[in-house]
Formats: structure tokens, C-alpha cells, sequence
């Protein structure tokens, strides 16, 4: 890891949701220097962080329990998009007028999902996350490669950059609803396809598999600029340079939700081009296939957790 900077003033900062993402930046936040609380589910005895061969234990506080929660001064949200409403407990509690509210999650529509569960007067922030990071076991968290936060240009962006200083670069971006297209397209192929697939980022090594995701994107990208984002070949090219440079064993987040059992996020991925293409006129007919096998998918890890849930009980 590279060498602490100048500490920030220090904050009162809560992340919501105890995966990879947010151990990440609740390791980092707390090596900035700040008071750093991971909100999760279940009770974890430890958080680690592993990136660049070194694993460090990061000094965080957990809370279990939103109702005994206080204001903070910035809150990340990092639960999956579909979660977002089963957040709602923590974020009424954390959040008070001023409280910025940067929204880590995937989709394009981050401040209309988070908006009806905060209290007025707070800020957010949405933010793409150019990460990969896997949780290995409750409290352990893998970087991979990434460190990138994306966020509209503007006063909250400088605030963030002086907020984050260890392990974590803030980019202001002009032209946000690119931004969101851009970001939705480093997922558009990866999670779906490692996910139904079971297999790792090796897999893109494959030449029919390179070009089945040049098509995939190629589709989506017709949708994309018709939604107002400047969306070109170069963001394709982009995106599949990007999956050559994540080592083979790296994955991504819908595999390994998949591989715990856990349900998909697939709705805010592969879905919301489909609607989009909806909206447009546009034809999906391979993202609409990939959302139709990943919805099977998700209806059988559903049924198996609550059959699992059923025998506990």
C-alpha cells in the first residue's frame, strides 16, 4: 500500500453494508484518519483488508443495530441497489441536515433510489466505484486492482477528495450521465456472464468470448447514447482492455453473490438497459437474454435461502 498522506480533519463517517465494497472503504477511511463505522447484519469480530500482498486489520467500530445509531458527517451506502430500501432504518438515523450520503452502488439512477429515505436537508452524492474486491469471509476483504471514485463535478467532489486520501482517488467528472454508462458498461458483460457461467475474469481471454462481449456492449451502447451519454466504440475498447488487466482469478460482484447464495443485482445491470431500451424503441435481444437467465438464476438462489430459512425456523 502506499504511504499514508497529510491526515484530514477528521469525521464522523458510518458504511452501510459490510461487503467488499464497503469493508474497502471503511479500511480506507479509517486509514485516512477518520471515526469510521461499518454498519452490517451481523456482528463481525474483525475487519481486514489484503491488497498488494499486504493485509492490515482496520481499527473500524460495528453497529448491528440502526435504532441506536447517531448523525454522522458523511455516510456511504454500499449495499447492493435492490437493498437499498432495507437500508432505509440506517440511513433516517445516520443522516441529518448536512450529511452527505455518497451512493457506492451500481445503476444509473442513484440519487431517485436513495432520496425517499433521507431525512431533508441531506446531500447525495452518487459515485462510480472502479474497484474489484472480493469479501472472502465476513470481515476479510481482497483488492484486486481499482481505486477510483467518480462523482459530478462540483463542491461535494472537493469535499470528498479532502475527505479521502489513503488508498482511494476521487475523480470529478463533468458530463455525469456518461459517467453512469461508462460504469455500467465495466459491468454489462462481467457480471452476468462470469456469474452464469461460474467462472472467473480468466475467461475473457477467450476470443469468441472477447467478441460475444463486444456485442453485448455494441447493443448497449446504441441505448446509452440515445439516453443522452456519448457512449462510442473507444468505451468498448476501453472496457475490454480493462477485463485483460484483472488477474484471471479476480471476478465479479454478481459471481460471487452468486457463488454465497446470495440474490442478484441483476435488475440494475443488464435490466436497466433493457428498460432503457424499452423507453427508446431500441431493441436488447442479447441483454434481454442474459436478464432472462439471470432472473432464473435469481429465482432459484431466492427459493433456496428461504427453504433454508424455513428449516432453521
Amino acid at each position: 500500500m502506499p504511504p499514508i498522506p497529510e491526515p484530514p480533519t477528521p469525521r464522523r463517517i458510518a458504511v452501510i453494508g459490510g461487503g467488499a465494497i464497503g469493508g474497502l472503504v471503511a479500511a480506507l477511511a479509517h486509514r485516512a484518519g477518520h471515526d469510521v463505522t461499518l454498519c452490517v447484519r451481523t456482528p463481525l469480530d474483525r475487519l481486514t483488508l489484503e491488497s498488494d500482498g499486504e493485509v492490515v486489520d482496520a481499527g473500524v467500530r460495528f453497529a448491528v443495530d440502526p435504532a441506536a445509531a447517531t448523525p454522522v458527517d458523511w455516510v456511504f451506502l454500499t449495499t447492493k441497489a435492490q437493498d437499498t430500501a432495507g437500508a432505509a432504518g440506517w440511513l433516517r438515523r445516520l443522516c441529518r441536515g448536512g450529511t452527505v450520503v455518497t451512493v457506492l452502488q451500481n445503476g444509473i439512477d442513484h440519487t431517485e433510489r436513495v432520496a425517499p429515505h433521507v431525512p431533508d436537508g441531506t446531500e447525495i452524492q452518487p459515485a462510480v466505484f472502479y474497484v474489484s474486491v472480493e469479501c472472502t469471509a465476513p470481515g476479510r476483504v481482497k483488492h484486486y486492482a481499482g481505486n477510483e471514485i467518480h462523482v459530478p463535478d462540483g463542491p461535494l467532489a472537493a469535499r470528498l477528495t479532502a475527505l479521502l486520501t489513503a488508498g482511494l482517488k476521487v475523480v470529478p467528472v463533468t458530463d455525469f450521465t456518461t459517467a453512469l454508462w461508462q460504469k455500467l458498461f465495466t459491468n454489462l458483460a462481467a457480471n452476468p456472464l462470469t456469474a452464469l457461467l461460474q467462472q472467473r475474469m480468466g475467461i475473457f481471454s477467450d476470443p469468441g468470448m472477447a467478441a460475444l462481449t463486444r456485442d453485448i456492449l455494441a447493443e448497449a451502447a446504441t441505448v446509452a447514447r440515445a439516453e443522452g451519454a456519448d457512449i462510442g466504440d473507444a468505451d468498448i475498447d476501453r472496457v475490454l482492455e480493462m477485463y485483460a488487466l484483472v488477474p484471471p482469478d479476480g471476478g465479479s460482484s454478481m459471481l460471487y453473490d452468486r457463488l454465497a447464495g446470495r440474490p442478484l443485482e441483476h435488475e440494475h445491470i443488464t435490466g436497466a438497459v433493457v428498460r432503457a431500451g424499452e423507453r427508446r424503441g431500441i431493441p436488447t435481444p442479447l441483454n434481454g437474454m442474459l436478464l432472462t437467465l439471470l432472473r432464473a438464476v435469481d429465482r432459484e438462489l431466492r427459493a433456496a435461502r428461504k427453504d433454508t430459512a424455513t428449516v432453521r425456523h
